[in-house]
C-alpha cells in the first residue's frame, strides 16, 4: 500500500475542519469516501492520526506533524491548479524571447509594448546578441527573432517562420567620395545607390562573425565575385556607425537602424538590386509550444511593426 497525494489532501482538509462530515462537504466527497482515505493513510503511517472527540476529531501528535506536511502539499496543489487555469486564460506565465541585434533594437520594443497591453500579467524575459548567439540559446527560449540565413543547425523540433523584410544598406560619411562619386546612381526618388564593384575598392567596416548583416553582405560579395577589403571588424550596429563616422571605411547596417540618424551618415542602397533579406521567427519545442509563445507568434505574424 502506498500513501497518495489524494489521501494527504483529504487529511489536510480534515485537520482544517476537525470534522469528517464538514471535510467531506468541502471536498465534494461522501463521508464514507473520506473515512476510507483516512483509514488507508493511517494504516500506511502505522500510527493513530486522530481520535474521535464528540462530533468531531482531535489530531494526535503524529497527526499534527503529518498535517503540517499535508497542508503544504494541498496549498502547492492549489497553486498549481491556479497556475494551470491562468495559463489557459493567458492571464499569467512567462515568455522568454531571444532576438538578434536588428529586430531586438528596432522591432522587439514595439512588439513587447503591444503584447504587454494585451496580456499585462505575463512576465517577459528577453536576451539579445547576434544571430549565432541567439540560435545557440534556442534550448532556453520560447521564441526567437533572427536576421540572416536560418541555417541547418537548429535544435530538433524547431520551426522557422518567414517574417518582415529588411534592407541592408552601405553607409558612409556625407563627405565621402562615394556619396557623389563613381559607381553611384540615383533612383527616381533621389536615393543614392552604389554598386558592389565600387564598394570592393573601399576599405570596409563589418559586424562581428555571427552577425546576420555580415552574413548577408558576405554572400552578396561572393555571388558577385567581388573581393572585400575588410579594414575593421566591430561588434554591434552602433560600433559600425561610429567607425564609419571616424573615417575607417564604408559600413553595412540595416536600413531600420538609419531611421533616426542625424544626417552625418549617407545611406547607399546597392545597385542594380537592393540587398534585401527576411527576418525569421524561430519556435523551439514547437510541438509543445506554450500558449503565450503561440500568442506572441500570432502577434508577430499579424502585420508589419510600426516604429
Amino acid at each position: 500500500m502506498t500513501m497518495t497525494p489524494d489521501q494527504l489532501i483529504t487529511f489536510a482538509t480534515v485537520a482544517e475542519h476537525l470534522n469528517v462530515s464538514r471535510a467531506a462537504d468541502a471536498l465534494h466527497l461522501s463521508q464514507p469516501a473520506v473515512s476510507g482515505q483516512l483509514k488507508l493513510l493511517q494504516e500506511e503511517i502505522g500510527e493513530p492520526l486522530y481520535q474521535r472527540d464528540g462530533r468531531g476529531v482531535r489530531l494526535t501528535p503524529a497527526g499534527q506533524q503529518l498535517a503540517a506536511h499535508a497542508v503544504r502539499l494541498r496549498d502547492t496543489w492549489r497553486e498549481a491548479q491556479a497556475f494551470r487555469d491562468a495559463l489557459r486564460g493567458l492571464e499569467r506565465g512567462t515568455l522568454r524571447i531571444g532576438a538578434s541585434t536588428t529586430p531586438a533594437s528596432y522591432l522587439l520594443p514595439y512588439l513587447l509594448a503591444d503584447f504587454h497591453r494585451r496580456y499585462p500579467e505575463v512576465s517577459l524575459e528577453t536576451m539579445s546578441g547576434n544571430t549565432g548567439d541567439v540560435v545557440a540559446l534556442l534550448g532556453t527560449l520560447d521564441i526567437a527573432l533572427i536576421e540572416g540565413p536560418v541555417g541547418m543547425d537548429l535544435p530538433v523540433d524547431t520551426t522557422a517562420h518567414e517574417w518582415n523584410q529588411d534592407e541592408v544598406v552601405a553607409i558612409a560619411p556625407r563627405g565621402h567620395a562615394l556619396v557623389s562619386g563613381d559607381g553611384q546612381s540615383s533612383t527616381a526618388a533621389g536615393d543614392a545607390r552604389i554598386t558592389l564593384a565600387a564598394l570592393g575598392a573601399c576599405p570596409l567596416v563589418l559586424r562581428e562573425a555571427g552577425s546576420g548583416v555580415r552574413q548577408t553582405v558576405e554572400r552578396a560579395f561572393a555571388r558577385a565575385g567581388v573581393p572585400m577589403r575588410v579594414a575593421l571588424e566591430v561588434a554591434g550596429v552602433e560600433g559600425v556607425k561610429e567607425a564609419v563616422r571616424a573615417g575607417m571605411g564604408v559600413g553595412f547596417v540595416s536600413a531600420m537602424s538609419m531611421r533616426h540618424e542625424d544626417g552625418a551618415l549617407a545611406q547607399l542602397s546597392l545597385a542594380p538590386d537592393p540587398l534585401t533579406r527576411r527576418f525569421s521567427i524561430l519556435v523551439p519545442h514547437a510541438a509543445a509550444a506554450s500558449r503565450v509563445a503561440r500568442r506572441f507568434l500570432e502577434l508577430c505574424l499579424a502585420g508589419e511593426v510600426a516604429g
